[in-house]
């Protein structure tokens, strides 16, 4: 497998592929802004850097202390009632 080169351009087709995601998640994705993008000529253009960030160790961290405070902030909310 071809690895993602950070300033190489990509569209949604070689995105799915390195991520392997299917066509609507990758849409869901550009649309909530969880990859960023630019629309050139009504197509999306990725950097590679976005891809990686994606799938870089730092953002499952911030994932997980993301859920950490929700989770916690959803347990108030329950002892409330």
């Amino acid at each position: 497998m071809p690895e993602i080169k950070p300033n190489e351009v990509y569209n949604t087709q070689e995105a799915q592929n390195f991520l392997k995601i299917s066509k609507s998640t990758i849409k869901r994705y550009l649309k909530k802004g969880i990859i960023k993008a630019n629309k050139v000529g009504g197509r999306y253009k990725i950097l590679g850097r976005e891809l990686l960030q994606l799938v870089s160790p730092k953002a499952e961290k911030k994932v997980e202390k993301f859920y950490r405070r929700l989770k916690e902030k959803t347990k108030k909310t329950i002892t409330k009632w």
